[in-house]
């Protein structure tokens, strides 16, 4: 049946060379799927730079001969594509069935330091798993997530990443007709926590151990050393995914839909929905409209993730040990350590912004310091930031800037509570020996200015993708698609503008350019992300 249907889509010469191991599992794990050809494809973005990293560089011209797959138009020669089966809990309620509904996976290539990536097609048209979907994206959300994604990148945290961004030249119909786009995404795997539940929850141990074999092989090999694999699976994925959410809190991202089909087995960030960037810091932001109750708000990513956990730790239960009982014991001691480590990997993290070298000193500074942002309504990310320049500069006046926005008794009060935890910051660093003459102000002896500041500055960001940002590059995408001229090449000058910036998310020179800015209180009011589905 698989010849069958790629005989039906033309067939194009593929840059790449594909495997296709997860399709070799069987026809439980996925269903042979071709994309639907589309009217009109035409490019949003291309990143010759990944493609290069997977050892395909590429000329224009070479480029412009896959559109056609891209835009699923065409099947490259010897992918085998494919829609992957899985469940999930969404929003704590277990669905059996969910698996790709709008994606497609054509293949995986083996990069030149022999790193295994998929190669998939996000919003290329109806599969098995649609659920009476059209299996289309829109436009905005693929804009977000190539965006996202490669800045996430960027900041040094595991992501899928994005390839291409391909505009359809057709609508998609959600509360009214937009603009489609199909996203080549780029993964270390698609396999989640909800495509064990896939087979758990069914009963099929004998599917649930070839899963776990594979993942082992794939993305774990150490694993297979120990003389209890799949309870080293488990330690290996949790340790993955602490470190993953650990540092998306690290610099105030927020998933926004952190269900267990959306969590990579691979600890890598993965379907960019209605997920954003913090920008006032209160651990209860949400922005997505779905999340009414605010499970998945930014201060409660760690306890999900822990949910998450052991709802994969019942998966391999039958795996651990023939006795469920002795599994179900493990499981459990397993995940009492998880708030230890977590905060662990965490306050390593946070020390390093603050530039504190001991994490027994650092936790409660770090601590305080977020309570000061959430009672002075503080931008998270320009307040890390600007503690470099606190240093740099001599002054408080850096930070103290950061609360112009209120009223001349209220700046008053706030900057002595700005004051006092700075002046307790700098005390800590000159015991340290990082800054002398702390009483006279934050004098930096030379030889270590340069290594502090850098340090501190090298784990803040000067620019992340603000929201409103964002949205003005999908509303200028949004406008070139819906008035474009037959024959005339797009530009998206907004889009590679903020693309461009957000490549150097470190670099000094953003500091003070417009696209670093954080939004007014009125662009903040309200502000909601949609998962494009």
């Amino acid at each position: 049946m698989a010849v069958v249907l790629i005989m039906s889509l033309l067939k194009v010469n593929s840059p790449f060379t594909f495997h296709n191991t997860y399709a070799a599992l069987g026809e439980s794990f996925a269903v042979p799927t071709l994309p639907t050809p589309v009217k009109n494809p035409n490019w949003l973005a291309f990143n010759t730079s990944l493609m290069a990293e997977l050892g395909v560089p590429i000329t224009p011209v070479e480029q412009e001969a896959l559109l056609p797959a891209l835009a699923g138009n065409a099947v490259p020669s010897g992918a085998t594509p494919i829609a992957q089966a899985y469940a999930g809990h969404q929003f704590g309620h277990f669905n059996p069935q969910l698996g790709d509904g709008r994606a497609i996976l054509l293949g995986e290539v083996v990069t030149p330091q022999g790193q295994r990536k998929d190669v998939q097609l996000k919003g290329a048209g109806v599969t098995p798993f649609s659920r009476s979907g059209d299996g289309r994206a829109a436009l905005g959300p693929v804009v977000r997530e190539y965006l996202l994604s490669e800045a996430m990148h960027a900041l040094g945290i595991k992501t899928t990443r994005a390839l291409a961004a391909v505009a359809t030249g057709q609508p998609v119909y959600r509360d009214t007709a937009l603009p489609g786009a199909v996203l080549t995404r780029v993964a270390s795997s698609h396999i989640r926590i909800g495509t064990f539940e896939c087979f758990a929850r069914r009963g099929e141990i004998t599917q649930v151990k070839r899963l776990s074999d594979h993942v082992i092989a794939r993305h774990y090999p150490d694993c297979a050393k120990s003389q209890a694999p799949y309870k080293a699976l488990f330690e290996a994925v949790m340790a993955a995914q602490i470190a993953l959410v650990a540092s998306w809190m690290q610099v105030g991202f927020i998933h926004g839909v952190m269900n267990t089909d959306n969590m990579s087995i691979a600890g890598e960030t993965i379907d960019y929905g209605p997920c954003a960037f913090m920008d006032t810091y209160d651990p209860a932001t949400k922005y997505s409209a779905i999340d009414v109750r605010g499970r998945y708000a930014f201060g409660n990513q760690k306890s999900i993730l822990q949910w998450n956990l052991a709802r994969f730790a019942e998966c391999l239960l039958r795996l651990i040990d023939e006795d469920v009982d002795v599994s179900v014991a493990y499981a459990e001691q397993a995940l009492a350590g998880f708030s230890e480590q977590f905060d662990t990997v965490y306050f390593d993290l946070m020390a390093k912004k603050i530039g504190i070298q001991t994490r027994a000193i650092a936790e409660p500074m770090v601590i305080a310091f977020l309570t000061l942002l959430e009672d002075l309504q503080i931008d998270y990310t320009l307040a890390f930031r600007q503690l470099g320049q606190v240093l740099l500069m001599g002054t408080h006046e850096p930070f103290l800037q950061l609360l112009n926005d209120h009223s001349q008794a209220e700046q008053a009060a706030q900057q002595h509570k700005a004051i006092a935890w700075l002046e307790h910051w700098k005390s800590a660093l000159a015991k340290q020996g990082d800054i002398a003459n702390v009483d006279a102000g934050t004098h930096l002896q030379a030889d270590t200015n340069a290594a502090l500041v850098q340090g501190i500055q090298q784990v803040n960001p000067a620019i992340i993708p603000r929201n409103y940002q964002v949205e003005a590059v999908i509303a200028e995408a949004l406008a070139v698609q819906q008035n474009m001229t037959a024959g005339a090449p797009a530009r998206y000058p907004k889009f590679e503008a903020l693309h461009r910036a957000l490549q150097a998310p470190y670099d000094a020179a953003h500091e003070s350019c417009d696209l670093a800015q954080p939004p007014t209180r009125a662009e903040q009011q309200g502000y909601k992300t949609f998962c494009g589905t």
